[in-house]
């Protein structure tokens, strides 16, 4: 995930938000400590402190730089940026920090799991809605539901990111894995294995189970 260079992004704020991503990526919000963060960011556990007060602001610092980050990249994404090698290869590098604190982020189970994964759908239900340069009209009659499994999708090439790195050989995130997956990622969503008839047999299928309440056998019931 590429980003432009911004004034703020060269404060000492910044590096210790940085800092601070890689410590939560490593150990999670209950095992990084102020003091760790500070090592990692070569400045004094007091200058953490004075810069977000406590773990939890500079926690939440940290979600709101991810939450912007995937925004900006979609958007630079879609507008282009997804035809040019070189802006492929600086999001595959400037990425990882990103996508390792996603990693944890999401299978933590905390508050802010749920906030980074509800704001992805928000804003992929947005881009649905009002269109986007690049993005075809989608072909659905519930957008919530199709940004929210697109938004699933999404995340879980990144949380499954070992499994794949072993399935493919290579490291998926940051590697020669990279572009091979997201070329085969692209080859699915270009791709339409179902047949029209079949679509519509399945679709008309759930809709009648929708209709009449039917709900799926519980754990109970099996």
């Amino acid at each position: 995930m590429a980003r432009r260079t911004r004034p703020e992004d060269l404060t000492g704020r910044a590096r210790i938000r940085d800092a601070a991503l890689l410590e939560f990526a490593d150990h999670g919000v209950k095992g990084a400590t102020i003091r760790g963060i500070a090592k990692t960011a070569g400045v004094s556990p007091a200058l953490v402190q004075h810069h977000f007060g406590t773990k939890e602001a500079l926690r939440r610092a940290c979600d709101e730089y991810v939450i912007e980050s995937i925004r900006e990249i979609k958007r630079e994404a879609l507008a282009g940026g997804m035809a040019s090698p070189d802006f492929l290869s600086i999001a595959m590098r400037t990425g990882r920090p990103i996508q390792r604190y996603l990693v944890r982020a999401l299978t933590d189970g905390s508050a802010a799991a749920r906030t980074l994964f509800d704001d992805a759908v928000e804003f992929s239900e947005e881009m649905l809605e009002h269109g986007a340069p690049g993005m075809a009209k989608a072909k659905t009659d519930d957008l919530r539901g199709y940004a929210a499994v697109m938004t699933a999708i999404s995340f879980g090439v990144i949380v499954l990111n070992e499994h794949l790195s072993r399935a493919f050989g290579a490291d998926v995130l940051l590697g020669e894995g990279y572009p091979r997956m997201a070329l085969a990622m692209l080859d699915v969503l270009d791709d339409r294995l179902l047949t029209p008839e079949l679509v519509e047999q399945t679709r008309t299928a759930l809709k009648s189970m929708m209709a009449e309440g039917v709900q799926p056998p519980s754990e109970e019931n099996r």
